[in-house]
């Protein structure tokens, strides 16, 4: 892995490649490619061979999306937070806001978490193994065929975020 090559060098291009942006920032190039698709990131311009070229500001910038993405953070809400100024006192109230509503968003899957752990546990105590057929499987058939009519009567399926 190098870096970018001092000005004056022969070949010198102001910026890293993909390659090393990736490395460097802790994201894969398929995902560097796919934000700059979302317009998360605009490399900082092309070699002479036309490779992407990025600089400090756009590995900041990357690692800065990778955070985000480890808290779960939808694009939208990353494109909210990159678009913020951080000297700017109603950017602050925007970011409350949006951290808000991601905090919302993760209680109510939470919940959706505490209700699916207790249905896994409730299947579960369906069958211990001994008898001739698995309680399970047959629980999971029925609940299939129940749903399948419920969504004909209703006409539409909820389902949980997870």
């Amino acid at each position: 892995m190098s870096e970018p090559s001092p000005p004056g060098a022969k070949g010198y291009a102001p910026g890293y490649r993909i390659g090393q942006a990736a490395d460097k920032s802790g994201v894969s190039a398929a995902n560097i490619r796919y934000y700059e698709a979302q317009g998360l990131i605009a490399p900082a311009g092309r070699a002479d061979n036309s490779y992407r070229l990025y600089s400090d500001a756009d590995l900041h910038q990357l690692r800065f999306i990778r955070l985000c993405r480890a808290m779960d953070m939808s694009l939208d809400e990353v494109r909210t937070l990159l678009r913020l100024d951080l000297s700017r006192k109603a950017d602050c109230e925007s970011a409350n806001q949006s951290l808000d509503a991601h905090l919302a968003h993760v209680r109510e899957r939470m919940a959706e978490l505490r209700a699916l752990e207790a249905d896994l546990l409730a299947l579960r105590d369906c069958c211990d193994g001994s008898g001739p057929r698995c309680r399970i499987i047959e629980a999971l058939h029925r609940r299939a065929d129940t749903q399948a009519l419920d969504e004909a009567r209703v006409g539409s399926v909820v389902t949980r975020h997870v």
